[in-house]
């Protein structure tokens, strides 16, 4: 599936050794340290939400995705080849998480193990293995005491990156009949336009609801268009990086005073690629393995039990330190014995965790 001489993106050594793995991994920490506290309601912890952001973590998580999955667009061979690259990736954890949580479920539900297997089992199973995780949050009696009851409430976030999958050829092919800055120009403006407007009707009616739209697609899309973007224009990218960053954290800085719908998604963007990739690189992180993506998809279900056992009430910061301690742990497990089988010997992720 190789662009034409005139399209191809430039091979630099930056697109092959970067810092990707290391950030992938830094958000997902920051997510589950943020959920730490909003979950378990410890305000001795409230610090975590005041130091980080599980927002900010998300969309930088977009943007990545928007970099590496056209990257690996380009380098597929074909469709086909695209897509299974990317079941492989993501769907052999998922399903694990999902069934395991289900099956785990039955010990921790307040309900007898023929209650709990039941119809609204069923329909949990079924849902989140379709990624539908809004249909069906909760297990028969799990977690009822929890602020929260939802099983694995971080899923949300999987839905809007398999739809970035399903976008991406579409995308690529709108590039090559209509010209790529066109498209990149109408996609960004028409997901900023859908932004503006579903926060219009927040404040106007007082309806949550639409915020809980506004994240979902195409809201999340300019972050994924940033990223998209980034890769592309890599050689001009990285031509004017300290300026493009120092612009950035200005922005940053100045977002009151900004449009910033419009604005976060390029700033973010600049300063995600310049850290995975201008910055000095850091090494091989993900020589033992990438957690990262394991410790996004298990660190709510530990979270919720421990919270549901009330471990959190007296020694918030000593489980939070266990919490993370399993959290990682689990992942390092999922990659092992789950994800890494499931992955080709040519994967990226298997490659640099054999250097």
């Amino acid at each position: 599936m190789q662009e034409s001489p005139q399209n191809k993106v430039s091979v630099d050594r930056r697109l092959r050794v970067n810092n990707f793995d290391l950030l992938r991994f830094v958000f997902a920490f920051i997510v589950f340290l943020v959920h730490a506290y909003v979950l378990s309601g410890a305000d001795s912890l409230s610090i975590l939400s005041e130091i980080f952001s599980s927002e900010i973590a998300v969309k930088s998580f977009f943007v990545v995705s928007g970099f590496l999955i056209f990257m690996s667009y380009e380098n597929s061979k074909d469709v086909g080849n695209y897509f299974s690259k990317r079941a492989r990736r993501i769907y052999p954890a998922y399903i694990f998480v999902v069934v395991a949580c289900a099956v785990l479920g039955m010990i921790f539900s307040k309900y007898s193990w023929h209650e709990y297997i039941s119809l609204e089992l069923a329909k949990y199973i079924l849902a989140n293995l379709v990624f539908l995780n809004f249909m069906h949050p909760s297990l028969p009696g799990v977690f009822e005491h929890n602020s929260l009851q939802a099983i694995n409430g971080a899923l949300w976030t999987l839905k809007i990156e398999v739809m970035f999958y399903l976008l991406v050829p579409v995308v690529v092919r709108a590039f090559r009949k209509y010209g790529r800055m066109k498209v990149i120009f109408l996609l960004y403006a028409c997901s900023v336009i859908y932004s503006i407007y579903m926060e219009y009707m927040a404040n106007k009616t007082g309806a949550g609801f639409y915020l809980e739209l506004q994240r979902q697609l195409p809201g999340q899309l300019v972050y994924f268009i940033a990223g998209a973007t980034s890769y592309y224009y890599f050689q001009h990218f990285a031509k004017y990086a300290p300026w493009l960053a120092l612009l950035a954290v200005t922005a940053f800085a100045l977002k009151s005073w900004l449009p910033w719908i419009a604005v976060q998604p390029i700033a973010l963007g600049v300063l995600v690629i310049y850290f995975a990739c201008i910055f000095s690189y850091v090494g091989n992180f993900g020589k033992y393995g990438d957690f990262s993506y394991g410790v996004y998809i298990v660190h709510f279900p530990i979270l919720q039990l421990l919270i549901s056992f009330g471990l959190f009430n007296t020694h918030p910061w000593l489980m939070l330190l266990s919490a993370g301690f399993m959290v990682v742990t689990t992942a390092y497990f999922l990659w092992h014995f789950v994800e890494k089988r499931f992955l080709r010997k040519s994967s990226h992720y298997v490659a640099v965790n054999q250097e």
